[in-house]
């Protein structure tokens, strides 16, 4: 589906005027909104596929690769202070990663352990609720996609996702790129970006490009619905635990500790 930006604010401010007097259903249903501003996201979509990850912290040694390959690859600017930093994936220590699971007497090497963290493409993702323009929405395949052209930086999925997975652009990131890849898009100021999953990879068959760096094999990423996959073998082999369970947004990155 092609539209333009003229033809976009046009349907999108009816839908604001109907909102305000409550009869958004007699001009545009939210159906309609989501599958207008989701068309270009849904290429290469696999029919009853949803995507997951699992990440072995046993075998996660905090190397940085995953995090090096997937900056390299989209473009991710870097900042010299935490108040710009923009993120995709990166590191944290156990406890801000678990709070949950964490206590005074935890076995050392899980004190100590960094674990990667990214977003966690939920089941039931509070981000997407909260979008007033549909900027981010929920593929087929479970992918919690992102729309820079739609995003208007009013940074409410930002304030909804309770994993801080999202990074909001406070400057223009492509002066604090070193070098561009031209084969994915750059961002702009004031705009929300976040991981992906890789989704113009996946169009090619291709793993995560995080999952492609790690070569001590501490990510498995693979279709959560087939039970023969590796990722879901694993899981019924392994204990596995995701990022606050009791908030109810239904995590699809699992960690074996």
């Amino acid at each position: 589906m092609n539209i333009n930006r003229r033809k976009f604010l046009k349907i999108t401010g009816v839908a604001a005027v109907a909102a305000a007097t409550k009869s958004a259903s007699d001009l545009i249903s939210d159906n309609d909104l989501i599958n207008l501003v989701s068309a270009s996201g849904e290429e290469g979509i696999k029919k009853g596929v949803k995507w997951g990850m699992l990440i072995d912290l046993r075998k996660c040694d905090g190397c940085n690769k995953c995090v090096e390959a997937c900056r390299s690859v989209h473009n991710i600017p870097k900042f010299n202070d935490l108040k710009n930093q923009v993120d995709w994936i990166w590191l944290i220590g156990f406890e801000n990663a678990f709070p949950e699971q964490y206590h005074k007497f935890m076995r050392e090497d899980l004190e100590n352990r960094k674990v990667p963290i990214l977003c966690n493409h939920c089941d039931n993702p509070p981000c997407v609720r909260v979008c007033p323009t549909k900027a981010t929405w929920k593929r087929e395949d479970g992918i919690v996609m992102m729309d820079y052209h739609r995003c208007i930086g009013c940074r409410y999925c930002m304030a909804a996702c309770p994993y801080g997975s999202r990074s909001f652009n406070w400057r223009d990131p492509r002066s604090y790129i070193s070098k561009i890849n031209e084969d994915y898009p750059t961002r702009e100021k004031g705009v929300v970006e976040k991981c992906d999953f890789c989704a113009e990879r996946l169009r090619e068959n291709k793993q995560p490009v995080c999952v492609e760096a790690c070569d001590r094999g501490a990510m498995i990423f693979g279709d959560l619905n087939d039970e023969n996959s590796e990722i879901r073998i694993k899981l019924k082999e392994e204990y596995a635990i995701v990022r606050k369970p009791s908030l109810g947004t239904h995590p699809n990155i699992y960690y074996i500790i």
